[in-house]
Parts: C-alpha cells; sequence; structure tokens
C-alpha cells in the first residue's frame, strides 16, 4: 500500500562547518519524550541541547579544538546508550550526557582518524589506510589497507555470535575482517561512500550508498557478499551522504530515509523481509545544501517523531510530522501566529537588527584599519572546501563538485591539457570562455558566474586519454576582502580507466615489456601517473599487480612490474601506445636507460572493434531516434494528430521521449568513432605506416558502420615488429 508522508520543515540552529557522522540522538527515558541532540563541527565543539517549546536548551558545549571527525553514542552491555564518544586527531573523548568528560585515549595511530565505531567495548578506529580494534581501550589488532577507507562499522552475527567489522575502501571493494584479518572481500560497481546497518525485528541487513547514488546490500553474516541493488540511480546519481532507518509512518515496518549531497531528503517503503523490489520513494525534499548526517527520533515536539538534518554549512533542521492543521485559520487559509510565537517572532526581528547594526560598525570600523599608516596585516582565513572529483562510469565523464560553507561569486577553471566542459542540468550558473592557448599551457580556461546565495556547484568535465595535466579551480566566495581558493586535479594519462579486481585472460592481448635501471618506487610513481585508484606507496610484496578496465570500449589492462622490470598487458592496442609513449618520456626525463619491447597481436584488432560494435549501434540509434524527435518536436504534433496520423514507429519514439533524451546526454558515439580513428592510427604507427591517408575512408565507414571496410583498412597493413631501447 502506497504511504503518504506529510512533513514540515523546523530550523533550529546553525553551527560551525561539519563532517559525515557529526549528529547523534541520546534515546530518551520513555518513548515518545523528546531527545537531546549531540552534534560536532570542525571547529571542535561538541555540543549537546534539547528543544522545549521551539526553544533551544543547551546544556553543554566545549571549547574549540581540532576538528571532529565522528560522533558516536554506545553504552556498555544492555545498559542505556547514554555516552558520547567523539574522535579528534589521534585521540578519542567520552563524555556523559551531562557535559563530564570521563574519557580520554590516545590511540596511538600515526595517521589523523577519519572514521569511527563503538560497539559496547569495541572501539574501532580508521585512518585514511589504517583499521584498528581497540578492547576496553587495549590494541587488539590491526589491518593495513592499499585503498583511503571511508567508513567502518561492526556487528555481532545472530548465528554465532562472532565479531565482524566493515570498512568501506574508496577503490570500490568493502572488506569484512574478523580478528583483524581480511575474511571476504566483496567487489561494487561504484565506489561506496556510508555503511549502514538496517534492522527491524528480527532481520539485520547491512547496506551502503555509493558516489553514484545507489543503495546496496550486504549479506555479511552468511559470507555470500554483495548481494543485490535496493535503489538505482534511475533518476538522481547524485551521491550518498547519510542513511537512517525509521518507522515514520507508524505502520510496524521502518522506512529508508537517505540524504544526499545535491541536498535531496529522500523516504523509501521498502520490503526487505520478503520483496526488496518493492521499495518506493513516499516523500522527498530539497535543502540546496549537502546532507552530512541525518536521524530519526523524537526532538521538537513531544510525541511526533521527526527527521533531524545537518547541512555542510552546520544547519540544523528537522522535518518533522507533526501537524500544522492547528495553527491555519480555515476561513481564509493562513498561518495564525498565537501570543508566544508572535513575541518570539517580534523579538527575532530585533535581534536580525542589533545584528545588522553590529555588523555594519564592525565594517566601518575595518575599512578604517586599512586606511591607516600601521604596520598592520589584514589576515584572511583559510576558505574550508568540499569537493569531490568522480568519474561517471556509465557516461565516462567526471563530475566536479564544489561547495563551500558561504555564497560563491565565481569559479575560474583552467586546464594544461585538453579537456571539455559538458551541460550540466543542476548547473544554473552563467559560463564564459576565454581564448585558449596551447603554447601557453591554457587548453582551457572558463568562468562560473554563480548565481545569488549559490554555495554549491556541479560541473560535468570530458578528458581524452593519452593527455595528462592538472586542472586548477579558482574558487571566489562572496565576502570582503576579496580572497579565492585554488584546488587541483590530477587528469591521468588514462583518465576513462577504472580498477578490476577479476581478470579475462581469453582476450588476444598486445604486450610492453620495461627493463632497465629503475626502483620500484620510480615505476610505481610513473604507473600512478598513468592510472587512477592507484595506492599512494606501493605493495611490500615483490611484483605488484594492477588489473583495470575501459569505461568506453570495455578493454583490459594487467599491469605487472617489479625492480627493473615492469610488463602491461592489454586487449587494446590504443591503451599500449599511450603506455609506451608516457613511461618512454618520463624515462628520458629522468635519464634512466630503459630497453622497450612490444609485441603486437593482429587478432586483438578484430576482437577490438567485434567488443565496440555492439555499443557503437546501439549509440547510432540514440542518436537516430534523437534527431526524429527533435523533428517531432518542430512539427509540434498534438495527442489527438499522434494517433490519428502517426505511425508506430513515431508514437513509439514519443512515448519514449523522455528516456530517449537522456540517453542522448549519455551518448558516447562521438567517443566511440574516436575510439576506432585512435585504434587505426596507432595500429599504423606500429606497423610502420603513415594512417592519415586513409583517415576520410575510415570515417566513412564509421558513419554506416561498415565492419569489412574497416577491417580491411587494418589488414592492409604489414607485420612489422617492434622493439626499442632507450
Amino acid at each position: 500500500m502506497m504511504c503518504s508522508l506529510e512533513l514540515r520543515r523546523m530550523d533550529y540552529t546553525i553551527v560551525g562547518v561539519t563532517n559525515h557522522h557529526c549528529l547523534q540522538l541520546i534515546p530518551a527515558n520513555l518513548p515518545k519524550d523528546q531527545q537531546k541532540v549531540a552534534i560536532a563541527d570542525v571547529d571542535g565543539i561538541l555540543q549537546v541541547f534539547s528543544i522545549k517549546k521551539e526553544q533551544i536548551q543547551l546544556h553543554f558545549k566545549t571549547l574549540p579544538g581540532s576538528p571532529i571527525c565522528s560522533v558516536k553514542t554506545a553504552g556498555a552491555t544492555g545498559a542505556v546508550v547514554d555516552k558520547i564518544f567523539i574522535a579528534s586527531g589521534n585521540q578519542v573523548r567520552g563524555y556523559t550526557k551531562k557535559g563530564k568528560l570521563f574519557l580520554t585515549f590516545d590511540s596511538g595511530m600515526t595517521e589523523e582518524i577519519k572514521s569511527m565505531y563503538v560497539l559496547e567495548n569495541e572501539l574501532f578506529l580508521c585512518g585514511r589506510h589504517t583499521y584498528t580494534h581497540y578492547r576496553d581501550l587495549k590494541d587488539n589488532g590491526s589491518y593495513l589497507c592499499g585503498d583511503k577507507i571511508v567508513d567502518v562499522i561492526a556487528l555481532y552475527c545472530q548465528n554465532s555470535n562472532r565479531l565482524i567489522s566493515l570498512i568501506a575502501c574508496e577503490g570500490r571493494m568493502i572488506r569484512a575482517l574478523e580478528h583483524s584479518r581480511v575474511t571476504l572481500s566483496m567487489e561494487i560497481e561504484s565506489s561506496p561512500t556510508i555503511l549502514h546497518i538496517y534492522e527491524d525485528d528480527e532481520l539485520r541487513i547491512v547496506l551502503f550508498g555509493t558516489t553514484d547514488g545507489r543503495i546496496g546490500i550486504l549479506d555479511v553474516e552468511n559470507l555470500k557478499g554483495f548481494q543485490s541493488w535496493l535503489l538505482s540511480n534511475e533518476f538522481n546519481k547524485s551521491p550518498i551522504g547519510a542513511i537512517d532507518s525509521y518507522d515514520l509512518s507508524d505502520l510496524g515496518r521502518k522506512q529508508l530515509i537517505i540524504g544526499r549531497m545535491d541536498g535531496n531528503i529522500e523516504i523509501y517503503s521498502v520490503n526487505l523481509k520478503e520483496d526488496i523490489e518493492d521499495t518506493r520513494l513516499i516523500f522527498k525534499y530539497n535543502c540546496n545544501e549537502s546532507i552530512t548526517s541525518l536521524q530519526c527520533g523524537v526532538v521538537g515536539f513531544q510525541g511526533h517523531e521527526e527527521i533531524l538534518v545537518v547541512t555542510y554549512t552546520g544547519r540544523i533542521f528537522g522535518l518533522t510530522t507533526k501537524s500544522i492543521d492547528g495553527d491555519m485559520d480555515n476561513s481564509t487559509g493562513s498561518y495564525m501566529a498565537s501570543a508566544d510565537a508572535s513575541q518570539k517572532i517580534f523579538g527575532l526581528k530585533a535581534d536580525i537588527e542589533e545584528l545588522k547594526s553590529k555588523v555594519l560598525r564592525e565594517r566601518e570600523k575595518y575599512h578604517l584599519s586599512t586606511q591607516t599608516n600601521f604596520d598592520d596585516v589584514s589576515a584572511i582565513p583559510l576558505l574550508m572546501v568540499k569537493d569531490s572529483f568522480i568519474l561517471d562510469t556509465k557516461t565516462s565523464t567526471y563530475h566536479l563538485t564544489i561547495e563551500v560553507p558561504t555564497a560563491i561569486d565565481n569559479i575560474l577553471l583552467q586546464c594544461n591539457t585538453e579537456i571539455n566542459l559538458l551541460d550540466e542540468e543542476k548547473n544554473s550558473a552563467i559560463v564564459s570562455y576565454g581564448e585558449s592557448d596551447s603554447e601557453a599551457d591554457n587548453y582551457l580556461l572558463a568562468t562560473y558566474r554563480c548565481q545569488m546565495d549559490t554555495n554549491r556547484l556541479e560541473m560535468k568535465i570530458q578528458t581524452v586519454e593519452g593527455k595528462y595535466g592538472i586542472l586548477q579551480a579558482y574558487v571566489s566566495p562572496m565576502v570582503q576582502p576579496k580572497c579565492s581558493r585554488l584546488l587541483c586535479y590530477e587528469i591521468k594519462v588514462l583518465s576513462l580507466h577504472q580498477r578490476l579486481y577479476q581478470f579475462d585472460y581469453n582476450r588476444p592481448f598486445n604486450t610492453l615489456i620495461l627493463k632497465g635501471l629503475f626502483s620500484l618506487a620510480e615505476i610505481h610513481a610513473w604507473v600512478r601517473q598513468c592510472l587512477p585508484e592507484v595506492a599512494e606507496k606501493p605493495c611490500s610484496t615483490e611484483k605488484t599487480i594492477l588489473w583495470y578496465g575501459s569505461t568506453i570500449v570495455d578493454s583490459v589492462l594487467e599491469c605487472r612490474y617489479q625492480k627493473g622490470e615492469a610488463e602491461f598487458m592489454s586487449d587494446n592496442i590504443s591503451t599500449i601506445f599511450i603506455l609506451k609513449e608516457t613511461l618512454i618520456s618520463d624515462a628520458t626525463k629522468r635519464k634512466i636507460k630503459i630497453d622497450v619491447n612490444i609485441c603486437i597481436n593482429d587478432e586483438s584488432v578484430n576482437f577490438m572493434l567485434k567488443t565496440i560494435e555492439e555499443k557503437l549501434l546501439t549509440s547510432q540509434k540514440i542518436s537516430e531516434e534523437f534527431c526524429l524527435l527533435s523533428a517531432l518536436d518542430e512539427v509540434a504534433v498534438t495527442e489527438e494528430e499522434a494517433s490519428k496520423y502517426l505511425s508506430t514507429k513515431y508514437k513509439d519514439i514519443l512515448l519514449r521521449a523522455e528516456k530517449i533524451r537522456e540517453s542522448n546526454r549519455q551518448n558516447q558515439l562521438n567517443k566511440l568513432y574516436d575510439s576506432i580513428s585512435t585504434l587505426y592510427i596507432n595500429y599504423s604507427n606500429f606497423r610502420g605506416f603513415n594512417p592519415h591517408k586513409k583517415i576520410s575512408t575510415l570515417k566513412g565507414y564509421l558513419k554506416d558502420f561498415n565492419y569489412d571496410g574497416i577491417m580491411t583498412l587494418f589488414r592492409s597493413q604489414q607485420h612489422k615488429s617492434e622493439n626499442y631501447s632507450v
């Protein structure tokens, strides 16, 4: 049965900039009693407050310190969960709900704590790459992870009572650990962002959110790993920032509440016991700020559940189930403020006027100080920025997201390599382009001028494989004095490849072998420059093996390297060519002598074209349907005319209009054309022929995809092996 929820927003207060897992509700004595709120920010301040008669009642507040990355509540076995734990730097501190400090624990970790989980007397701390388990504050084991760890949870198995911890890793992997040893590695299609334990009666399932906006299900207790997707990203691809489960509708079954980085808060009716496909969206709200944490409980009004939400900028508000019918005038339909509410509004207006005058006085004081002859220096505080640069594997484009706590004036993008900016629906900024100058390493120079009160901007960027560079973003907020924050993003040589954890050896491979006087650190740095998702430091093993796949043409790449020797295998000749050019260039700059041996397999050309063929034909069909749809839109055919005069083909196109438009936005037809053209050019170069004479012929074959004609061009090349010594 479809459940309809009616929630209204209640704004409570504002704190400093927040991290993920910054919010916890402290359980009340009775089920419907109002709960206390524990909130922490990057200023190092932990505060606990409650709401009484729509007024904030502060119970305690700590002094500023190091940024707090995580807040958790816990208690002894069988006791009330009323202890508050915060992680800051490499320390964990514990407070009672009344503000008494009862624990200061120095973890001894070399890295700063990034994520934390507390389960009774078990403490789990994770840095960027290290995982450490403490029992009764004593080190119980650790694990060094090659990937960046983004979240950690722990649970006791229902059948065996075994303690299992899970770490979500940026390299599209979730690992289960027992006794600090990995017992199960679960590969998923997108990088995880958050882990959540869904509990409803006797049912307990681990859920995870991803960077592409999906929710997945894990079967950890039976060691089966990734089970299925609970929520797809058909309508929203924004990363998941927060997850909670709670019965907001009093139907005896918990709903799934998620917060996204684009500000969307969504509630889903789920049936995880019987049918996971019975998942329906029953409520949606957008606050236009990224969500860092949310939790459900009774906060603002006694007896009324709500979703308490914290945004990146520190804004705290609730979506409450309390109806406002009692505050409405039925005759006019307008809101009626009570005497208390009117007095509060009057007091707030007076406070606002006082703050305005105070700001004006301070601004005048600052301007006067800048005109004096004293040697005082005007210090500009560091601008906090939350950003992400994520590859969308479906469209083979990068999504750049930048968010700051204040309004953005403009963002200047500059890049020293070939990239293209694509249209983004969520982006309302005005874009202006400067003249590109390849000699000055300005292949891209673009400025985004933001609308008023915009503090978050999304951009879509298309990179070109084979080109290495740095994308620089100058973020200028709308503050005085004027300042700008520089952000840098590395464009890898093989930027459209993603890490694989299984490899298909049943393909015809081309090989590239390097031998020379290079160290393990040097060859690892070269590989890291070429490919994404490579660890900062090489593994301690003698030989490192990495597997990658292309998001455009589905080719694969294996990298095996150690001190003095490296071998690369790929079914795509273009990948081998790019690696050869890049690695030889780096070795030449460092004056390292290397021997290069390349073996080209002619069968790989046929295999690659067959792999691309299905994608290319699908993309061509989408492009044709979009052209027909544009023509039908210009004709402006009504539904009645369409049913009378249009053929079945055109009627079907009109019915699928939205889907066709969305598919065309993701169309990779030109990328596939370029991939085949580049394959032909690289293959001809390896064989010692000039390919440019027949490029026009190849483009003609590609337009109608004449497979036999394309293969004839490739077969016209003569066999010639290549060996290089640099």
